[in-house]
């Protein structure tokens, strides 16, 4: 998630305007307004200080990468449009059948 969304979804979830946001930092609403327009580069300082004054912290942490997504879609990319359809329309037929499987060992536990 980028910095701008950082602190648009945390000044939402406040339920602060930009001009409260600024407010609170000593700044102005038109300061916010371009942070949350992602018109600037504002330090992770800055924005750690900015959701903390919505009443939210930011939680930093080093994680393997994972490309699993991206490697998925490129992936994807070599295959045709009805080869997608087909691999779709698998996923969708297994789904429902674990849910049907489910539902039937739910029966035989006599619905608990």
């Amino acid at each position: 998630m980028k910095g701008n969304h950082l602190v648009r979804e945390a000044r939402r979830r406040a339920g602060l305007t930009q001009a409260e946001l600024a407010a609170r930092v000593g700044t102005t609403q038109s300061a916010i307004a371009r942070v949350e327009a992602s018109l600037g580069a504002p330090s992770l300082e800055r924005l750690t200080e900015l959701v903390q004054a919505c009443g939210f912290d930011i939680d930093v942490r080093l994680v393997p990468y994972d490309d699993h997504d991206t490697s998925m879609a490129v992936r994807n990319l070599t295959l045709t449009p009805q080869e997608r359809v087909d691999r779709m329309m698998s996923a969708y037929r297994f789904a429902r059948a674990g849910q049907a499987a489910m539902k039937t060992a739910k029966a035989a536990r006599g619905g608990r």
